[in-house]
């Protein structure tokens, strides 16, 4: 494992900023394998983030996450981590980091960077000197290990299931088994131990101190566990999930009490740096149990992923919004507002198909390859360029994923020899998984890779690529990337304070509010114009005149 002397200090080798520039910021979620290729490998790299630093100032973002990096098998889209502090030699060095994150700050873009604190990946050197010891050693206590049941041992110690499918248990040659949540080369920490805390602390000073500016913090509300007899078995557990999980934190590895123990200790170490490091929390918990991820005294925001589950119908809106704003005021932190990220069908897709629950999430559709049902691209390219202006208006950060600015759908037929995530093959023929929103962007209307990379991609591109590519695009002010650009350049503008007051225009199906300054926000969620409000036109997501068309939304100055 790389290791560093660095010690903690007071400020980045950058100049101070705002400590609270987190609470409204538009974020942008770059994906690195599948942002920009550098060295024509076919694999996206440090390098061609950097390259593209003028795209991202020009789009206006206030930030950008970038998902793992770090040297990984790719068991799980790098979710697998070898080595917590270095870079994946496919993708560059420490120093393409370093270049990376100048080049960023230099233009006004903070950096959020992604940990994976569940689990390494079995690459990682603690978990090979594991396999290496006896079972009891200290090496293999950093890991969850246990002996089987049954005369001889051969049975796994519980009947769970992990998340991408099949055992959540995973044997050993000497016989002991190893928990884990996710893929067998996911092996989850025991954060029970000691020297897990001390690392994990170490790891985020090292990135800390190269000028990161926040974390995200990957399945937090996993890490503590309780496997004291008598365990629960399958049959108890597996409806136990998201925002079914118990209100009192029982479970015996979601969303536990303790792991808010682990983010106390990390937010004494965020705290040292001027400003404050900031954090994000992925936790598919129950709404009641997401304010105290969010606190000041742990990560101090949280992910909101219920508009990754919502239909396209205002009420449904609405009470998202209502809800996510009480828990954000109960937390003292900003919401936080998603459509879109590397693990769910784009919402672009998910819009242009029929809403109803089979396909509200889009994985039906995938499973037929995109063909059933019938998917009407223009309505959901329509209904996402009003779905994010009605989120960049909303007091709080947004984040966005990559190629959404460019209305990007879910790339639905990709075969089966091109496919790369694990819950594709531990559940055939119940999961097409998440390679469909992580095929590479397109730059260009032509080349190997539609600019991409100079020799073709990791996954296969779709023709109609060709149609939607940034050097399109950003000659065509009608289109998304255009209207992206426009909308942060406002929203930068029109950004006071983080109050929201409903408007009551007496149409259920249309969501009218106010922020301060006059700034206004309405959505015509219904397949009817509607008329149009009194106030000067900032922004529309379709033309308007004096009425607000089908599926659009409209700023207004009053």
């Amino acid at each position: 494992m790389s290791d560093t002397t660095a010690q903690p200090k007071s400020a980045t080798k950058d100049a101070p900023s705002k400590p609270n520039w987190w609470r409204q910021a538009a974020v942008y979620q770059i994906y690195p394998r599948s942002f920009a290729d550098h060295n024509g490998d076919g694999l996206g790299d440090i390098k061609g983030i950097t390259a593209r630093v003028p795209y991202l100032k020009e789009l206006g973002v206030d930030a950008v996450w970038l998902s793992p990096f770090y040297p990984s098998e790719l068991a799980d889209g790098g979710y697998d981590v070898a080595d917590y502090r270095d870079v994946d030699p496919r993708l560059g060095s420490l120093a393409d980091f370093d270049e990376m994150v100048s080049a960023l700050h230099a233009s006004g873009i903070k950096l959020i960077v992604d940990i994976v604190p569940n689990h390494t990946s079995d690459q990682h050197e603690w978990f090979q000197e594991a396999l290496q010891s006896p079972p009891g050693s200290a090496a293999r206590d950093r890991y969850v290990f246990r002996d089987g049941i049954g005369p001889d041992g051969s049975q796994p110690p519980t009947d769970w299931q992990s998340v991408f499918g099949g055992p959540a248990w995973h044997q050993v040659p000497d016989g002991q088994w190893y928990l884990h949540l996710f893929a067998p080369e996911q092996p989850d920490l025991n954060w029970d131990n000691k020297d897990v805390h001390e690392d994990f602390i170490k790891t985020l000073r090292f990135w800390s101190n190269r000028g990161v500016d926040g974390f995200r913090i990957d399945v937090a509300h996993a890490l503590t566990k309780d496997l004291s007899e008598p365990l629960p078995t399958w049959e108890e557990l597996r409806h136990l999930m998201h925002e079914n999980l118990p209100l009192d934190g029982t479970h015996p590895f979601w969303d536990r009490d303790e792991v808010h123990e682990i983010y106390a200790e990390w937010r004494k170490v965020f705290n040292e740096y001027d400003p404050p490091r900031t954090a994000v929390a992925e936790a598919w918990v129950p709404r009641p149990r997401r304010p105290r991820y969010a606190s000041a005294e742990g990560l101090g925001q949280a992910f909101n992923f219920d508009l990754l589950e919502a239909a396209w119908d205002a009420s449904e809106f609405r009470e998202v919004i209502d809800d996510n704003l009480t828990l954000s005021s109960e937390s003292g932190a900003s919401s936080t507002w998603v459509l879109s990220n590397h693990d769910v069908v784009r919402h672009v897709t998910r819009y242009g198909l029929p809403q109803d629950p089979d396909t509200k999430n889009g994985k039906s559709w995938l499973m037929t390859d995109g063909k059933e049902p019938k998917l009407d691209r223009e309505l959901g390219e329509r209904r996402a360029r009003a779905a994010v202006l009605l989120l960049l208006a909303l007091p709080g950060s947004t984040y966005m994923y990559q190629g959404e600015e460019l209305g990007l759908h879910e790339v639905g037929d990709l075969p089966e020899e091109a496919m790369q995530d694990p819950s594709y093959f531990r559940n055939k023929g119940v999961e097409k998984g998440r390679d469909g929103c992580r095929v590479p962007l397109p730059w260009t209307p032509d080349g190997a890779s539609f600019g991409f990379g100079s020799n073709g991609a990791h996954l296969p591109q779709p023709g109609w690529f060709a149609d939607v590519a940034v050097a399109v695009q950003e000659n065509d002010p009608a289109s998304t990337l255009w209207l992206y650009r426009r909308a942060l350049e406002a929203r930068h503008k029109l950004q006071s304070g983080e109050a929201l007051e409903w408007v009551d225009n007496g149409n259920a199906e249309v969501l009218h509010f106010a922020r301060p300054d006059g700034w206004q926000c309405v959505t015509n969620f219904s397949a009817q114009p509607v008329p149009l409000p009194p106030g000067e036109v900032v922004l529309a997501s379709v033309p308007v005149d004096d009425e607000i068309p089908a599926d659009a939304t409209v700023w207004l100055k009053v």
